[in-house]
């Protein structure tokens, strides 16, 4: 399996999964209000399996989701990370904050180190991100990045979704 590399940032550490970090996730698909965005609410066994399926992703692909901490105590604040299961028509960079984490910068922060490592790592010259229509926060956030909206499409998990297009900086026009 792909070692899941450590990534410090000014006030956040991406690492891997821990099992204390399910709980806040379990919250989270628990919660209508905030799922909605991320594909729904599931139940619990299924938020699990989620979860679980979060090592195996870099295992097959070489990358995937972090956990997005914060830096001076390890609190889970959130995930963040390059999504390709099975039926997505390329890689996504995909974000959550956890309950009481939203509209402080912390995704955003987190979502630039996975950009970073997209290009600088993985050696991608573009990535997406799938939003659902309404998700202004979602929308918000990746055109603060620099993405625009590539097209809509059928995405065969989560239905009609946005696609932002992430350009690396090399490929940006000057």
């Amino acid at each position: 399996m792909t070692p899941i590399p450590t990534i410090p940032t000014d006030r956040l550490v991406l690492r891997e999964p821990a099992a204390a970090d399910f709980e806040p996730l379990a919250a989270f698909y628990a919660d209508q209000d905030r799922a909605w965005g991320f594909g729904g609410t599931m139940p619990r066994d299924q938020a699990w399996r989620w979860f679980a399926s979060l090592w195996g992703h870099w295992a097959l692909r070489g990358y995937g989701y972090w956990v997005f901490a914060d830096k001076s105590n390890d609190q889970a604040m959130g995930l963040c990370g390059i999504w390709e299961p099975e039926g997505w028509p390329e890689p996504e960079i995909g974000w959550i904050a956890f309950d009481g984490f939203e509209g402080k910068g912390y995704a955003f922060e987190a979502a630039m180190a996975v950009r970073d490592f997209a290009y600088d790592t993985v050696g991608m010259t573009t990535i997406t991100s799938n939003i659902l229509p309404g998700n202004t926060r979602s929308v918000a956030l990746a055109e603060r990045m620099g993405a625009t909206l590539d097209k809509e499409y059928d995405n065969v998990a989560m239905g009609r979704v946005l696609q932002y297009r992430h350009i690396a900086p090399d490929q940006r026009g000057a």
